[in-house]
């Protein structure tokens, strides 16, 4: 039987359920509302030295990698360690039946959202940084605030003629960040990473605790939180070591055209009983005209004729860099341990550029690059950085399949290489290396320009790394990722292997309602752990 008016009556049906979801929707929309507005005042009655600010705050909706944008409920700016641990003890007294967590941000220099807390509280690092203390004993230390810049801890020491012995490429970077991670550069083959130049540490835990912990005292927390992601507790205060810190660095760079060469000469210098002070290595791929770049600038080549002839373009080519600290006073008994150790490697002989520079601006060669960047607003654009750990007996295959082929040129950024040893991590740590005793760090720094349509788009940049991660995967070469990245708990169990069940044991124990680090994406609140 049909019926006039059913071409009607199906409209008024449609047009009542659009209007019933939109009230549903707008009740929901209301409850959600209330449900903010009731934390945000129960928030407000936790005692703080300093404050929480509650507006849409962008400075912890972003950081450097500018890929993944989440804003938190509110953001604490502390004035002391009190502020975070009331904060976190309020969050852990609510139950797993409340969602907010907490996210600690000292600089923001993390690449996919590791230190943002989509509607829980992102913590101000920098807010809570305290004066430096130095102690110039027998074995010299620095007593800092997490928040603090190891610039700032640069300058501070060199007051006392002290320096930090391992560094990061990059020094505007907070105490606590690279902590949580590892903290490496050029020095890690002799003295190890940051985490491993580290005697105390004072942290706060996701149950709201404030423990003092070393290799003596809480030794499990300790060992927990360095390299953890910040996944055991939120660390505040660190006791760093300290060295005699030179005045001048002799700044070397050698070019190879052969991989195997470039690799075993690297290999041989982490090795070797003396040696320079740091070592690194970079790639470049079609890279033009960056070899007469340098010398225009202060790095001198020992034959200009024949290095003027020396063509770069459309090759893949490797650089060494390396330095040699050393006291005016030391210069010429520096310049021969030098010319020994450089007449042991094996770089095209015309191939090589020397700058001598103060320390200082040495371990701040990054800051002169970031200042240019900022002027032509090329500081803030997406940063689809991919940083790998590959095995020694891999490393060949590796440079075999990616330069040159899946990389085909490396405008949109530096590609870094080099081989740390093993023996120089403690593997205690939450930290996560391949099997061999040496590795390599391959780090892809890539910037992508937003008006870009060819390679250098975000786009392109992001499939270009996955067919990096994809072919190390198909070609089994046991690469772990550094600053890693994963949205499931089935990649993050992978990553850490057969350490995973101790990592979770330990998540279990310090933050078991897994209200710290959420952008890590490891852990999800109130839901089971092990």
């Amino acid at each position: 039987m049909k019926y006039p008016c059913s071409s009607f009556a199906t409209q008024n049906n449609i047009l009542f359920i659009r209007t019933l979801m939109i009230l549903l929707l707008s009740c929901r929309i209301s409850k959600l509302d209330l449900c903010f507005s009731s934390v945000s005042s129960s928030l407000k009655a936790i005692p703080l030295e300093g404050h929480l600010s509650f507006e849409a705050n962008e400075f912890a909706a972003k950081d450097y990698g500018n890929l993944h944008h989440s804003f938190p409920l509110a953001v604490l700016y502390p004035k002391s360690v009190s502020d975070i641990a009331n904060t976190i003890k309020y969050i852990w007294q609510m139950g797993p039946s409340s969602k907010l967590t907490v996210a600690a941000r000292g600089h923001g220099h993390s690449i996919n959202g590791q230190s943002q807390a989509e509607q829980g509280i992102v913590i101000n690092m920098k807010s809570l940084r305290q004066k430096m203390q130095v102690n110039t004993g027998e074995s010299p230390y620095i007593d800092v605030s997490a928040g603090e810049l190891w610039i700032n801890i640069l300058h501070e020491s060199l007051k006392y003629g002290l320096a930090p012995r391992s560094w990061t490429d990059y020094l505007h970077l907070t105490v606590g960040g690279t902590l949580s991670n590892a903290g490496i550069s050029g020095q890690a083959f002799r003295y190890g990473p940051q985490i491993s130049n580290v005697h105390q540490l004072e942290v706060i835990t996701g149950k709201g605790e404030v423990l003092n912990c070393s290799e003596e005292q809480n030794a499990d927390l300790f060992h927990s939180v360095l390299g953890g992601l910040g996944q055991f507790g939120i660390i505040t205060y660190a006791r760093i070591s300290l060295e005699p810190a030179p005045k001048m660095v002799k700044w070397i760079r050698v070019i190879y055209s052969d991989f195997s060469i470039f690799s075993q000469d690297q290999e041989y210098l982490i090795t070797a009983e003396h040696t320079f002070d740091y070592i690194e290595g970079f790639v470049m791929i079609n890279k033009t005209g960056l070899v007469n770049k340098w010398r225009s600038s202060s790095f001198s080549p020992h034959d200009p004729v024949q290095a003027s002839q020396f063509v770069s373009d459309g090759r893949t080519l490797y650089c060494l860099e390396l330095t040699k600290n050393f006291n005016p006073e030391n210069a010429d008994t520096v310049n021969k341990e030098i010319e020994s150790l450089l007449s042991q490697l094996n770089y095209i002989p015309s191939m090589i550029f020397i700058s001598e520079v103060p320390y200082v601006e040495f371990l701040d060669r990054v800051r002169a690059s970031e200042v240019k960047l900022r002027t032509k607003g090329l500081w803030d654009i997406p940063h689809p950085w991919l940083n790998l750990l590959i095995p020694k007996s891999k490393i060949k295959d590796f440079a075999q399949g990616v330069f040159g082929k899946i990389l085909t040129d490396t405008n949109s950024g530096p590609v870094l290489i080099y081989p740390v040893n093993k023996s120089k991590w403690d593997n205690r740590t939450s930290f996560v290396a391949p099997d061999d005793d040496i590795f390599y760090l391959a780090a892809f720094l890539f910037h992508a320009v937003p008006s870009s349509s060819g390679t250098g788009g975000l786009e392109q940049i992001l499939n270009k790394n996955k067919r990096i991660l994809d072919f190390c995967k198909e070609a089994h070469l046991g690469v772990k990722q550094y600053l890693p990245h994963y949205t499931t708990q089935e990649e993050w169990r992978a990553h850490f292997g057969q350490r995973w069940e101790v990592f979770a044991r330990r998540k279990s124990a310090y933050d078991p309602l897994a209200i710290l680090a959420p952008g890590q994406r490891i852990f999800q609140k109130a839901i089971s752990i092990l």
